[in-house]
């Protein structure tokens, strides 16, 4: 079997380093070496693959159209050695799954349901990280991600949850409107900025009121104004799905139209096998056609 064919690894190493930071300077300052070390380490790769990585420009480093191709694969190269050596070094213990969500459905989904997860498997250690941004699984140390998009996204197995769609809610003890005109007497709640529910009204042949109301920039916190009785929020349906079989909200209109975008659940492909994450696959899949079957019951009544 003939010998693989690889760029050194310090050159590699130098390469990546440099493209995240568009900077000699700054990568040898993270690889504790000089930055002459790293130019020539680089100088010496775009010479053994024949081809610029990098255009040079006075104070200014820019990837050519072959670095961009290149470090895609060369990161995830790295991103999968780093995991490994992470999961190989993992001392033993209680097996552990670290799960990334976003804010607004960490609260309004998972947090609340979160406990019958680990109430079926007490052997396992749940962690819960809520961030706005797409989690990196390798330097984030997350095992799953519910992203909330189009998907599905390269390079990640994909699960998508269920179809996502908007409607007015509000507290029953707000005069519950009957109709679109008798909601626009009532105070909006918004959500970064009034353009749905300008949309929302115009798909029922009106035009938005003119009074202002409080613009959020969580969706969660929108959705507590209106359970407090605050107004009426144009809320996803997975976020008040529990608000509404609690009684804490009450959604006197129809939905709207399916969206384009939907929750899902994506994982390194690596992961792809791994007990753990199919455990919690398996239970959001449970969880969210309860979902399904109680807006299917809703829509039937």
């Amino acid at each position: 079997m003939a010998a693989r064919k690889l760029p050194s690894l310090n050159a590699l190493r130098a390469f990546e380093a440099s493209a995240r930071h568009c900077s000699f300077t700054l990568a040898a300052q993270e690889l504790h070496v000089t930055q002459g070390a790293v130019s020539h380490q680089v100088k010496a790769l775009e010479e053994e693959l024949g081809l610029p990585l990098f255009e040079r420009q006075a104070n200014q480093l820019r990837l050519t159209r072959a670095g961009q191709q290149y470090i895609e694969a060369v990161r995830d190269a790295f991103d999968r050695i780093e995991r490994a050596t992470a999961q190989l070094l993992q001392p033993e213990g209680r097996p552990r799954l670290a799960i990334s969500a976003s804010p607004n459905f960490a609260a309004k989904w998972l947090a609340p349901r979160l406990g019958g997860f680990a109430a079926r498997h007490p052997g396992l250690e749940l962690r819960l990280e809520q961030s706005e941004r797409h989690a990196n699984f390798i330097r984030d140390d997350i095992d799953v991600a519910v992203r909330y998009g189009l998907g599905p996204w390269p390079g990640l197995e994909c699960l998508r949850l269920g179809d996502e769609f908007l409607l007015p809610v509000c507290a029953p003890s707000l005069a519950v409107p009957a109709t679109p005109g008798e909601l626009a007497a009532l105070p909006l709640l918004h959500v970064d900025g009034r353009d749905a529910w300008a949309a929302w009204f115009a798909a029922q042949g009106r035009a938005a009121p003119a009074a202002a109301g409080i613009v959020f920039n969580h969706e969660s916190a929108a959705i507590d104004a209106a359970v407090s009785g605050q107004g009426v929020t144009l809320a996803r349906a997975s976020l008040v799905s529990l608000a509404l079989r609690q009684g804490l909200l009450v959604a006197p209109l129809p939905p709207s139209a399916p969206l384009a975008q939907a929750y899902w659940l994506a994982w390194p492909q690596e992961r792809a096998g791994d007990a753990k994450v199919d455990m919690f696959a398996q239970w959001l899949r449970e969880s969210f056609e309860l979902d399904r079957q109680f807006w299917s019951a809703r829509a039937s009544a």
